[in-house]
């Protein structure tokens, strides 16, 4: 059997945003909209994360090896390596860091 909602969310809109929403829901109800666009605004977004989390890889790899080279040294192909993985291994990690301060009004 289907949760039954017993609980209320309400805001108050202006004309021009009480139109603007109207027009987003097309054929659904403001409220059934409303409630979806809700909901999904809580729920982790996967693909976000994942995109997010390759940038933040990238970034990792990139600042440490252009400090290096910047600083006239080598980078090894081990050295390389390392940084790869530890990049993989902070990805995910430091990608819902990123995405849960907007989400939380600044509170990771």
């Amino acid at each position: 059997m289907p949760s039954l909602r017993t609980k209320s969310v309400s805001t108050k809109v202006t004309d021009e945003e009480y139109a603007q929403m109207e027009g987003f829901a097309g054929e659904q109800t403001i409220s059934e909209w409303a409630r979806d666009v809700l909901l999904k605004a809580v729920k982790p977004n996967v693909g976000e994360q994942v995109v997010l989390a390759e940038v933040v890889a990238l970034r990792t790899i990139l600042l440490n090896a252009l400090y290096k080279l910047g600083q006239k040294e080598e980078l090894s192909a081990e050295e390389m390596q390392e940084l790869i993985e530890r990049a993989d291994r902070e990805r995910f990690h430091r990608a819902k860091e990123r995405l849960a301060v907007p989400a939380t009004g600044g509170q990771p």
